[in-house]
């Protein structure tokens, strides 16, 4: 499965502003089936409708009540107590399609992003193959567009703040901790980036802070800010820049953004005229599903059928000089 649900404990590490995909891996792709995920006892299944790498794609979450909203009905935490968070995986590591929450449909499924009205991917560009990291979103948080961020003189990007987990392994399940922080302001936006390992990653206890990414994963945090930088450049966009001068900023920083953005969310949530699909379960939501709506939801969407075949350009390089940027 390319997507997946993957919580854990997020331990933060440290934070970037930036200012200004290959096929999916055969072990990201080895489902066509429901499977269950646990948090906190809760069991999660995810099941899939349409065609993969078209624009009916739908990727649904269903807990023991039914089909749920990631973003709304998943707990921000795992373990308030400990810092751990509930982590969904959108992108797996070295994957193109460039998969999202959608937070414009009912029950937030995950679909393919559209760019000029078809199935969207990311290049690869040397010596970066695809996403360097399991890339999703913590539940429950939102990067609120109407407010502008006093450290970043931007407004926020208008998603669930996103995460990038570094481990060793290509997620299907599992938890992690917060081990680093980017902020990337990108189209005059703020999009905060959290950097993450699974805690049942082999080097988990050994990583947290980013001095130990450093030390443990040597160039990691160089090709993430590298990969952020360039990797709109070969759709004809100009290079990221970033906030704090490319700095990676502290877990406690961390734990204040993801706090803030949470309570944007739960504010989102009671909006009587949310330019965002706020429907869902979870208490305080001023629109909520039940179960029998919920199963309406999914079941006049397009049933699973076989994937589309990829773009024949996903197998291309783009290499971009130092001259370029």
């Amino acid at each position: 499965m390319f997507t997946d649900i993957f919580f854990g404990t997020l331990a933060i590490l440290g934070v970037a502003t930036i200012t200004k995909e290959s096929s999916l891996t055969k072990e990201a792709l080895a489902h066509n089936d429901t499977r269950q995920h646990d948090s906190i006892g809760v069991k999660y299944e995810i099941e899939e409708r349409g065609s993969l790498y078209t624009l009916d794609y739908r990727c649904y979450f269903k807990g023991p009540q039914g089909y749920i909203s990631p973003w709304h009905d998943i707990p921000l935490y795992d373990d308030e107590s400990k810092k751990v968070f509930n982590m969904m995986v959108e992108i797996p590591r070295w994957t193109n399609a460039k998969m999202e929450i959608s937070t414009r449909d009912p029950l937030s499924p995950i679909k393919q992003d559209m760019k000029n009205g078809k199935a969207r991917f990311t290049s690869n560009i040397f010596p970066h193959r695809g996403a360097l990291w399991n890339y999703g979103a913590l539940p429950q948080t939102w990067e609120n567009n109407t407010h502008v961020d006093p450290r970043t003189g931007a407004t926020g990007d208008n998603d669930p703040i996103d995460v990038l987990e570094i481990g060793s392994a290509i997620h299907k399940t599992g938890s992690v901790k917060i081990v680093g922080c980017l902020a990337l302001v990108d189209g005059g936006e703020t999009d905060w980036k959290l950097m993450a390992i699974d805690v049942a990653d082999p080097v988990a206890n050994d990583v947290n802070s980013m001095d130990d990414v450093e030390r443990v994963f040597p160039g990691q945090p160089k090709a993430t800010r590298e990969y952020l930088r360039t990797y709109k450049i070969p759709s004809g966009k100009g290079e990221n820049t970033f906030g704090f001068d490319g700095k990676f900023m502290d877990a406690a920083f961390c734990h204040e953004v993801i706090e803030e953005t949470h309570g944007f969310w739960k504010k989102l949530i009671k909006v009587p005229k949310p330019h965002l699909n706020t429907l869902a379960q979870v208490g305080g939501a001023l629109y909520k599903t039940t179960p029998a709506a919920a199963a309406e939801i999914v079941a006049a969407t397009p049933e699973i059928r076989r994937a589309s075949d990829l773009p024949a350009d996903l197998e291309r390089w783009h290499y971009i000089s130092e001259s370029k940027l």
